[in-house]
């Protein structure tokens, strides 16, 4: 599995025209990590059709393959092999103990819900990633998966590297989940379909439900019901027999979210994305955005592999019109990945914008409050934050001519050169080799809109 990133500097210059294209948004990152691991946790050959060619993705497969799974390009479909893909599923606790060192580079979802995977297996694992991943909090996940009866030595108590012992007679567990987290729930969940008997977990605040959604496809059961004191249960019965199959990844709505914010600063813009992932616990930065007063909608709504799927047409057809809006803090567990560009359109929107419930991002590839803030103010904006909240005072065009400091992190690299082709003035990077851990070829599709990045 190729994937392509560089070492760049980067700038984006503002448009000198409307962007106009209909294109495909790149696969889903989080459904392209389920679908590899549920396919190795199940028997038979499974055909994963436009899986993400990213750093993350490669990493997790990477890390299946030390395990024992044999991953290869589908040779039926030669021109897509880069995101056309075969797995030898091995079953429910076939896996083997790793060869070597299990190292996921960027990827805080790989390695979370890998060590929920390998939690119910009988050997030892010793887990590491790059610079960024070591410092991303690991006992929310770790300390749960103790309880199905896995044990951990972790740098810090809670830190890559660490070496995961797995349960050699694993226990079903019940259990209440104290983050809202997606890849702390689906971490519990992969490891309980390893364990007997039945696995209950409640959670008071809906998350991303990709896995739930996925293991029907492979032939499990599970159960979601409303829980009498809000929320819901999740009810996974263990030593289930997942069966190989057939799927087709959607396109990533966090990704479609930086082309539809591009259309949406940039005056006389119109851009479709096509067969978008528009799951609705995915979807807050589409309903914060139309909030804002922007032109956006879905059409050729289907349900595929147990997704909804649609194309997004974003577009600004005069001048920008947007309006600071408030998002609330129950809010942001649907769209914790899109604050940064979000904070971009709103710094175009006419008056202030509130987003509150942001503590989260302090633990994401960087401390994300704290970089979108400096995105920001070094380009003119004028904001205040603090712990959880950013508030943001908006106007027609920000001045921009900044350089961002990115320190690893994709989302605040698209961000600023998002923030680029509607300033007042080219906005650069100091490095873009994180874009490829998510969005493979960003600078050429925003190329492909009309848009102008170019090395520095």
């Amino acid at each position: 599995m190729a994937y392509a990133g560089g070492m760049t500097a980067l700038a984006a210059y503002p448009a000198a025209a409307g962007l106009r294209a209909r294109l495909p948004a790149p696969a889903d990152k989080s459904i392209s990590q389920r679908a590899l691991i549920l396919a190795t946790l199940a028997l038979g050959e499974s055909r994963i059709a436009n899986l993400l060619p990213s750093a993350d993705v490669h990493a997790t497969a990477q890390a299946l393959r030390q395990l024992g799974i044999v991953i290869r390009p589908d040779a039926t479909t030669p021109t897509a092999a880069a995101r056309d893909w075969r797995v030898q599923g091995v079953g429910i606790g076939g896996l083997r103990p790793p060869t070597g060192v299990l190292d996921f580079a960027n990827s805080g979802t790989g390695a979370r819900l890998m060590l929920g995977v390998l939690a119910t297996h009988p050997f030892t694992a010793t887990f590491t990633g790059d610079a960024s991943l070591v410092r991303r909090p690991m006992k929310r996940v770790l300390q749960p998966l103790a309880e199905f009866g896995a044990t951990y030595l972790a740098r810090g108590g809670g830190f890559l590297p660490l070496t995961l012992a797995g349960a050699v007679e694993p226990l079903p567990i019940r259990q209440q989940l104290q983050i809202p987290s997606a890849q702390v729930k689906s971490a519990l969940l992969l490891a309980a379909l390893n364990a007997p008997g039945e696995s209950i977990l409640l959670e008071l605040t809906p998350t991303r439900d990709h896995t739930e959604r996925m293991l029907p496809c492979f032939g499990g059961t599970i159960r979601v019901l409303p829980h009498e004191g809000g929320g819901q249960s999740i009810h996974l019965l263990g030593e289930q027999e997942l069966r190989a199959t057939e799927m087709e990844i959607p396109g990533d709505p966090s990704s479609a979210a930086f082309l539809a914010a591009a259309a949406l600063i940039v005056p006389g813009s119109e851009v479709i994305v096509e067969r978008v992932g528009i799951n609705p616990r995915r979807t807050g930065i589409f309903t914060a955005l139309r909030e804002m007063g922007a032109d956006i909608s879905f059409a050729n709504e289907v349900t595929r592999h147990g997704e909804p799927i649609a194309d997004i047409r974003a577009r600004c057809a005069g001048e920008v019109a947007l309006r600071g809006v408030h998002i609330a803090a129950e809010r942001a567990a649907s769209m914790i990945d899109e604050y940064p560009i979000l904070a971009v359109v709103a710094a175009f929107a006419d008056g202030e914008t509130r987003m509150d419930g942001l503590g989260e991002l302090r633990v994401k590839e960087s401390d994300r409050l704290a970089a979108i803030t400096r995105l920001l103010r070094v380009n003119g904006v004028e904001l205040e934050s603090d712990a959880d909240s950013l508030r943001i005072c908006g106007g027609s065009r920000p001045p921009g001519g900044g350089c961002v400091r990115c320190e690893g992190d994709h989302r605040i690299a698209m961000a600023s050169l998002i923030l680029g082709l509607g300033a007042g003035k080219a906005v650069s990077i100091d490095d873009d080799a994180m874009i490829a851990t998510s969005f493979p070829g960003f600078a050429e599709t925003i190329a492909s809109l009309g848009g102008d990045i170019r090395p520095l």
